[in-house]
């Protein structure tokens, strides 16, 4: 699979380095341009580039959607129609970041909602926003069990496909229904935001 990064900040990074040990092409963009991300290029291998966000939409199989909620609307408007791409929401709707945490107002919506509504034709499934990068990062296998992984999403097949990347990396995904009700439970504020379980195998 060619995976995407919008975004390759600690969250976007340390999915990356999970799919390209298990063999998976990923291609990295930011704000700031491909030039800027070479090192990482370069000490992630031969199975790593770097283009523009608008470069890599379009050729990528999954996209990680991995930035400050505040670049969420100007990284959605460069991006080429969504035909099908499975996007993985990985963003927490901070209007400010910790210490002075600000929370988006989004009315009824759910972040997710949100975020689907700005990229039409992908598929969204949220994932990995609950949990902070340095326990993505690690082997999520534990002696005790695998890191639990909490998803949501309204398209089936889409879920089945973030299923199964997660199950390879070692996660345990646990799917919570639709952006509506399962993304409220694991969003900034919603009771499953920042829950660290194994589950026993």
């Amino acid at each position: 699979m060619k995976i995407g990064t919008l975004g390759a900040g600690t969250i976007a990074q340390a999915i990356a380095r999970h799919a390209i040990r298990h063999g998976h092409k990923v291609v990295l963009s930011n704000s700031r341009g491909p030039a800027s991300l070479a090192p990482l290029v370069k000490g992630l291998g031969a199975r790593a580039t770097a283009a523009t966000p608008d470069a890599e939409a379009a050729v990528a199989d999954l996209a990680v959607l991995a930035v400050g909620w505040p670049q969420v609307p100007d990284v959605a408007a460069q991006l080429p129609a969504l035909d099908g791409t499975v996007v993985i929401d990985a963003t927490n709707q901070f209007d400010s970041p910790p210490p002075n945490v600000k929370i988006a107002d989004l009315g009824d919506l759910t972040g997710s909602e949100y975020v689907a509504s700005l990229l039409p034709g992908a598929r969204v499934v949220k994932a990995f926003n609950a949990l902070f990068a340095q326990f993505i990062a690690p082997d999520p296998r534990h002696e005790a069990g695998r890191q639990v992984l909490f998803l949501a999403g309204d398209d089936t097949d889409a879920k089945n496909t973030v299923t199964g990347l997660a199950s390879q990396f070692g996660f345990a995904p646990v799917d919570l229904g639709t952006l509506r009700e399962g993304g409220r439970l694991i969003q900034l504020g919603g009771p499953l935001s920042g829950l660290h379980a194994l589950k026993q195998d």
